[in-house]
């Protein structure tokens, strides 16, 4: 009797891995995206502090204090790590709030930390490294700027739409068909405190990012009386004016190159996506399809999810996308965080706007512009789709539907198999493992472009991160001069070339918080061959270089970079006696954009280096910020600050920072826009003697085939025979829209 008590007793208590987990799923909630409940009233409290001065984010005044963003403030890791590992209390939840105050005699922007939430009491200002202060002219660019931009462009429009007309077809405001639009360039200006924006006008149509009409404009609003703007130069097929009235007189005197478009045929729009041309493939059927035949084999609460051995929260921050946080597999903690950092495009070109485009992509809220993702198209129909909500620009919080999705999916592809042949025309045995992973997406379009963001995580402890690249070109009114920085796609479209380049924080714990860090490369040996001394071996030999120290870890693009980066903890062992660890593996063509220190690469010196390693630091969050777009000559954050102290990173917290990216040389099969085939980059993290053996091995989507007495196949797997079910029967849905 004893014996079946203690047995209860056991049972009912639970194991140091189930507490884990628990421990884990509770803790999720800490990295929880702010509620609408928590926006509100972190909103109302502080516009009952009358200190502040706040007022509505789209008053039509630029002289304003107003609420720009919130999002979560993440706690520090020490006290996450408290009650993810040891079950103690979860420090309390706190908003991070961008406030502008334009509506005082020195207008600058300001953060503060607000909570506790959801009742917050509380606020206090929030400070950079080295207490740099934020520059109001650094600001992103919000609405209601935009509408005081396009009523500035109408008071031009009227000096030149007569023009416009006459060249294009089109006309800029007041007009019901044949439109014009524009695209506003950044970095805005060519140094600190400037706030001068090159303009870019399209024909608004479908696609119009690849419709430029050859007039650019450059406009100085600097001032928050946008009655004081001006505009400061125009470019027109080429030339360059000091003025609209300049333009104007010299253009009605006939003494500069003028340009007139084709007509304009909206029944032969290059830039749409409607079908043309002959396709082989049948369309009267669907193609292949996924399905989940016998249910759903992942879980998700709240922002926890679990799959097939691995554990994580996520969020979506707002202003550079999505992350994951307490990354585990088996219960063992591989990661504490893995985000997406930064997203910049730069460009070359031969107008005044290809020229200044050097997009910082969280200048822009990169985070928000997650938009509804369509299932079949963007996700799998099975997948679990997920409602975002973000507060950036607006009074309300806003709620992005469907702005997230999560699936298992098979990549068609083995995790491993083998065909044991017995060389007489048969086997002696054939094994197979399925590949399912699990996938975590979201969608970015940042104006033209659109950034497919996946973090994946497979059965043998191998976590993929990667970006695809879609959506239109950046495309400028051709000149000659312009093939030397892309290729003509239209008549007169300039596709511009431009590199991709792409951030992430890992910080990795690896079996721990102390770990170290060695490249791993081949050197020739040549020695005496031991059965042969009359001859010589040459092969390759393992060459480990541990890097003790943050600036030898810090490898320049344009310098041999190792073949493998290993992460380790120096205290724990695997069963074979090899220290646990992971490794960074790299699917990048990522080069640098800028030659080191100038100019508008001080706001990117992260692109320096393909991979850095830093020590943890709870002041070094993240290695770029919404202001760095509009003022990357000196930048809020500067990364390069991070491993300026060089220092020792042996046994210690580390955190890895890599770049991934490409080149794009746009070219023709660009047109309607870029597909993502190719135009996908990013890295993954491979167990390297982390486990005792593939892990994997616990998978019972194994299939293994021997040969009875007979010869005939005997097979053996751990699924059921029975498939099940099919595809949805639900009708394709999609919505667009984002605001309730």
């Amino acid at each position: 009797m004893w014996f079946w008590t203690l047995l209860l007793v056991s049972l009912a208590l639970p194991t140091s891995s189930s507490r884990s987990l628990e421990w884990a799923h509770q803790g999720a909630m800490m990295y929880a995206d702010l509620n609408p409940r928590e926006m509100n009233a972190v909103r109302d409290y502080l516009y009952s502090c009358s200190e502040l001065g706040l007022t509505s984010a789209r008053d039509k005044s630029l002289m304003k204090n107003s609420i720009l963003l919130m999002e979560l403030h993440v706690p520090r890791k020490h006290e996450a790590l408290r009650a993810l590992d040891r079950g103690q209390a979860k420090p309390p939840r706190q908003a991070r709030v961008v406030v502008q105050f334009g509506n005082q005699a020195k207008p600058n922007v300001t953060e503060y930390i607000v909570g506790p939430l959801p009742f917050p009491s509380s606020y206090q200002a929030k400070t950079f490294k080295g207490n740099r202060p934020i520059t109001f002219e650094s600001r992103p660019i919000t609405v209601v700027e935009y509408q005081h931009l396009h009523t500035f462009l109408e008071k031009v429009a009227s000096k030149v739409n007569q023009i416009l007309q006459e060249s294009t077809g089109f006309t800029y405001g007041n007009c019901t068909d044949r439109c014009l639009t524009f695209s506003d360039i950044a970095p805005r200006g060519l140094a600190p405190g400037e706030r001068r924006t090159w303009v870019m006008l399209q024909k608004f149509v479908e696609g119009y990012f690849i419709h430029p009409v050859g007039f650019e404009i450059l406009i100085n609003h600097k001032d928050l009386d946008p009655g004081k703007w001006t505009e400061e130069k125009v470019w027109y097929n080429g030339q360059y004016f000091d003025s609209v009235d300049e333009f104007v007189e010299k253009y009605e005197k006939g003494t500069i190159n003028k340009h007139k478009l084709p007509v304009h045929d909206e029944e032969d729009l290059f830039s749409t996506y409607i079908p043309r041309g002959h396709m082989n493939t049948r369309t009267n059927v669907h193609g292949a399809k996924l399905v989940e035949p016998q249910g759903r084999r992942f879980q998700v609460d709240g922002n926890f999810v679990e799959y097939a051995g691995w554990s994580f929260a996520y969020r979506v921050r707002s202003s550079a996308g999505l992350q994951i946080f307490d990354l585990r597999f088996n219960g063992e903690r591989i990661a504490y965080e893995v985000a997406i950092q930064e997203a910049i495009a730069f460009y070359s070109g031969d107008t005044p706007a290809a020229m200044q485009t050097k997009y910082i992509d969280a200048g822009w809220a990169m985070g928000t512009s997650d938009y509804e993702l369509a299932p079949g198209i963007d996700c799998p129909e099975i997948a679990q789709f997920v409602d975002l909500y973000h507060y950036y620009d607006t009074d309300k919080p806003v709620r992005y539907r469907n702005a997230l999705c999560i699936f298992e999916m098979t990549t068609g592809l083995p995790l491993r198999r083998h065909f044991n042949s017995n060389f007489k025309g048969g086997y002696n045995f054939f094994g197979g493992l399925e590949n399912h992973v699990l996938v975590i997406r979201t969608t970015s379009t940042v104006y033209n472009y659109d950034y497919i963001w996946d973090f994946i995580f497979y059965q043998n402890g191998v976590m993929e991160s990667r970006v695809s690249a879609t959506g239109y070109i950046h495309a400028t009114f051709f000149t000659e001069n312009g093939l030397n920085y892309g290729t003509k796609v239209y008549t007169y479209v300039l596709g511009n070339l431009h590199t991709h380049l792409i951030h992430y924080k890992v910080d990795l714990d690896i079996a721990g918080r102390d770990n170290s860090f060695e490249s791993i490369d081949l050197k020739y040996v040549n020695f005496t061959n031991p059965w042969s001394p009359e001859h010589r071996i040459v092969q390759s030999k393992l060459h480990r270089t541990e890097h003790q120290t943050e600036r030898s870890a810090a490898f320049r693009f344009g310098k041999k970079f190792p073949k493998y980066l290993h992460f380790y903890n120096p205290n724990q062992n695997n069963k074979w006696g090899h220290k646990k660890g992971y490794r960074i593996q790299y699917n990048s063509h990522a080069n640098s954009v800028l030659p080191r220190g100038w100019r508008e690469e001080n706001g990117i010196s992260w692109s320096r280096y393909p991979l850095a390693i830093t020590r943890h630091k709870d002041n070094e969050v993240t290695s770029s910020s919404i202001y760095t777009q509009n003022d990357p000559w000196e930048p809020v954050v500067s990364f390069e600050d991070f491993i300026r102290n060089n220092e020792n990173i042996v046994n210690q917290d580390l955190v890895a920072w890599v770049t991934v990216g490409f080149l794009h040389i746009p070219h023709s099969e660009d047109i309607p826009n870029t597909a993502t085939p190719g135009n996908a980059v990013g890295f993954f993290l491979r167990p390297f003697n982390f486990f005792d053996e593939d892990p994997s091995l616990a998978s019972r989507s194994t299939v293994i085939v021997r040969q009875d007495e007979k010869g005939q196949p005997k097979v053996q797997r751990w699924t059921p025979e029975v498939i099940g079910h099919c595809v949805s029967d639900k009708p394709f849905f999609y919505n667009g829209t984002y605001a309730d």
